[in-house]
């Protein structure tokens, strides 16, 4: 017997083109645990994926104790939009789990449209605090339920010296400015004649996985950065063991898995300092801020790395005891309370 039927909204793409993310591995492990898991939609079109969510919530209401639907901004907005909607109309309740770094921005251009998707949810919930904060004044009750990580998969190695050996994991697409890892790789070649960088993520298709190719073509950079796309999720602890320094170059940013990760991993955290990032990673005691699109602060970021073994030592140390609070265990027995909380109130006070 299940402990209940969730139908869970959002971006579920699975081939190798795109990272797994949080919401595949919580659909995963909630499935393991008792729940009867439904997920839309794996869909690559984005009409036909929103018209499979639809077709998801009418095939299966009869079923759905509760829909939970990822939010973010853009063109995923009016899909949450319509599918809390249609969710709505047939009674059923609704969480909604905040995720997109660009949201805050969108409440304030669109703050009714914003509230009026919160106002359908029976619980709202987020992995930011920076979120949380940032939309406290639509929605009185935002939930805080961090991205956890499987910390067994990420094992914490020390290390007594750092080397020039960097690794950025994102996905290419210019929110997360992939150029300037590269830049920095060019800042300091002649520096650190052993420099490396390994990127790996897969092409969003907006040009920037190109633009990065051409400018490591023209600085002559082949030798110094490596690309690796549509690389499986269970390789990740692997590729980060080997490294040192995890690069995050993000121009907007909500609570990003990957900083957790490679902290677990004991890599040094230079990240920039944009949305709900500093609420995670501490400046100068779990990891290095610095500020958007500056690649001569990243650059000085990494000397510091390099040339501070002490300093070095220490965040990683302290990155890895941040990452033992995202552990899986832990977040799951959150979810679980949630959904039980929400399927077990009357029907009648569902809006």
């Amino acid at each position: 017997m299940t402990k209940g039927t969730l139908l869970m909204i959002g971006n579920y793409l699975n081939s190798p083109r795109h990272n797994q993310n949080v919401w595949h591995s919580l659909a995963q492990h909630l499935s393991d645990n008792g729940w009867a898991v439904i997920t839309s939609s794996s869909r690559e079109s984005q009409i036909l994926r929103l018209m499979d969510m639809v077709l998801s919530i009418l095939r299966h209401r009869a079923a759905i104790d509760v829909g939970q639907i990822d939010v973010f901004s853009g063109r995923a907005f009016f899909f949450a939009e319509v599918t809390a909607w249609l969710l709505s109309f047939i009674k059923k309740p609704v969480i909604l789990t905040l995720h997109g770094g660009k949201l805050p921005q969108l409440a304030q251009s669109h703050p009714k449209r914003v509230q009026k998707l919160l106002q359908r949810a029976r619980v709202v919930v987020t992995p930011s605090p920076f979120i949380q904060q940032s939309l406290a004044g639509l929605h009185s009750d935002i939930r805080f339920i961090p991205n956890p990580v499987e910390l067994n998969n990420f094992v914490f190695r020390k290390r007594e010296t750092f080397q020039p050996r960097l690794i950025w994991v994102r996905v290419f697409h210019q929110v997360y400015n992939p150029r300037l890892a590269v830049e920095v790789v060019n800042a300091l070649k002649n520096e650190y004649p052993t420099i490396r960088l390994t990127m790996i993520g897969p092409d969003e298709g907006d040009g920037s996985q190109d633009a990065t190719l051409t400018y490591i073509r023209d600085m002559g950079l082949s030798d110094f950065v490596q690309i690796i796309p549509g690389l499986p999720y269970s390789e990740i602890p692997k590729y980060l063991d080997q490294e040192d320094i995890f690069l995050n170059t993000s121009n907007f940013d909500s609570a990003p898995r990957c900083l957790i990760e490679a902290m677990a991993c004991g890599l040094c955290v230079i990240s920039t300092n944009v949305g709900g990032i500093p609420w995670m990673v501490k400046d100068q005691v779990d990891g290095l801020l610095v500020p958007p699109n500056d690649y001569n602060v990243m650059t000085e970021a990494i000397r510091t790395v390099l040339e501070h073994a002490e300093l070095a030592q220490q965040l990683s140390v302290n990155g890895r005891r941040k990452a033992e609070i995202y552990n899986w265990p832990a977040i799951l027995s959150l979810w679980e309370k949630l959904l039980r909380e929400v399927i077990s109130e009357p029907r009648n006070n569902h809006r």
